[in-house]
């Protein structure tokens, strides 16, 4: 039987196609299961109490992706999804950082906090998955 990874997706919602591609390379994988413990756009949860809602979605995921692209650099909330995945667990969350496909420019910030970086390619990213997943 197939282990179901649980993995939280950082993204940001001003670029949801990167997103939806993710999740589409990894839906159409065949003998990769996987539940994403992401933040839904059209069940957003509000500022005030969004921290902690993360934080409860991290805890129950064995990793978290984070979409490198450079407006990265610029989200609020991908910044204290790394902290919470690095600061907020006795045992930190592995971050994998996944470079859109035909990006010329990437977040360091993301890059730097990552334990793997890998590029737009599914197997890169299950292999990254599968390595990292405790």
């Amino acid at each position: 039987m197939s282990k179901t990874y649980n993995l939280f997706i950082s993204h940001s919602w001003s670029y949801p196609e990167a997103y939806d591609g993710l999740t589409k390379l990894l839906s159409d994988r065949p003998y990769f299961i996987y539940k994403d413990f992401s933040v839904p756009k059209d069940d957003p949860i509000t500022s005030p109490l969004l921290y902690e809602a993360i934080k409860r979605q991290i805890a129950q995921c064995h990793v978290v992706l984070v979409m490198a692209g450079v407006y990265a650099s610029y989200g609020e909330w991908i910044d204290k999804e790394i902290k919470i995945a690095k600061t907020e667990f006795s045992r930190p969350k592995p971050i994998i950082a996944v470079e859109p496909w035909g990006s010329e420019r990437t977040s360091r910030v993301v890059k730097d906090s990552a334990d793997k970086i890998v590029g737009w390619n599914t197997e890169s990213i299950i292999s990254a998955i599968r390595g990292l997943a405790p």
